[in-house]
């Protein structure tokens, strides 16, 4: 994979990384009450990474400010027996029936049906945002080392996870190949180099903002009827 995992820092020291942040967190808490109040568009997060390539730091962060009255979040590990039973998006699409597949236009027919499902979502209004956290395998391999000795996070480490990284390669043309056949002008995938954590905050905050401020949004307008009626309330709540 030629993606680069590493790029010029977007902010010039910790107390600059700090005050972007807390700017972008404090747009998208404005932008979320905008989206609420449009009413119109729904918008659709993913994130897909290697381990410890900073997903959950990710969203933590960059969401610190949004409400979470106004979000639905769903964590999809491995599948268990019964999803695999079932067509490959049964667990987020249950009612799907199941379907014979032909092991040689496997893999192509799954890409089709993961971008003609993202199609029907964005013409019925959900914005698809698709974000692949770009990690090299020495930044995993020093951040494994870091977990093992941090008792916060040594819990989330197993031998599984170090056994995986001989398949580095494997991964990584897996996601490609995934990437490139499913990344499209209107659900496209950001990759985003993750080797430095604070960057890749700084980067997702501003492409969801982005996302934000291309849709058609607007506060609704108060009619005549409406102005009456919240007349009306005034003078019910001054009697």
């Amino acid at each position: 994979m030629q993606w680069p995992t590493r790029v010029d820092p977007f902010y010039t020291s910790k107390k600059d990384y700090k005050k972007q942040l807390q700017s972008q967190v404090a747009e998208l808490s404005d932008l979320q009450q905008l989206h609420y109040a449009s009413n119109r568009y729904a918008m659709l997060l993913i994130f897909q990474a290697m381990d410890a390539a900073g997903k959950d730091g990710a969203i933590r962060h960059v969401m610190s400010g949004v409400n979470p009255q106004g979000c639905q979040v769903f964590s999809f590990q491995r599948p268990s027996a019964m999803e695999l039973e079932h067509d490959f998006l049964w667990r987020t699409n249950k009612a799907l029936p199941d379907a014979l597949l032909d092991k040689n236009t496997l893999w192509q027919g799954r890409y089709q049906s993961i971008a003609d499902m993202e199609a029907h979502l964005h013409r019925n209004g959900t914005r698809v945002c698709k974000f692949f956290l770009h990690i090299s395998k020495e930044e995993q391999r020093q951040r494994f080392l870091s977990r093992i000795d941090d008792p916060d996070k040594s819990w989330k480490f197993s031998l599984a996870d170090s056994e995986e990284r001989k398949f580095w390669g494997d991964y990584m043309r897996a996601y490609e190949a995934c990437l490139s056949n499913t990344s499209t002008e209107d659900s496209p995938w950001y990759v985003v180099p993750a080797d430095d954590k604070k960057n890749a905050r700084l980067v997702i905050a501003q492409i969801i903002i982005n996302t934000f401020k291309g849709l058609q949004m607007a506060y609704p307008k108060i009619t005549p009827e409406r102005r009456s009626e919240l007349a009306q309330i005034r003078k019910t709540l001054s009697d």
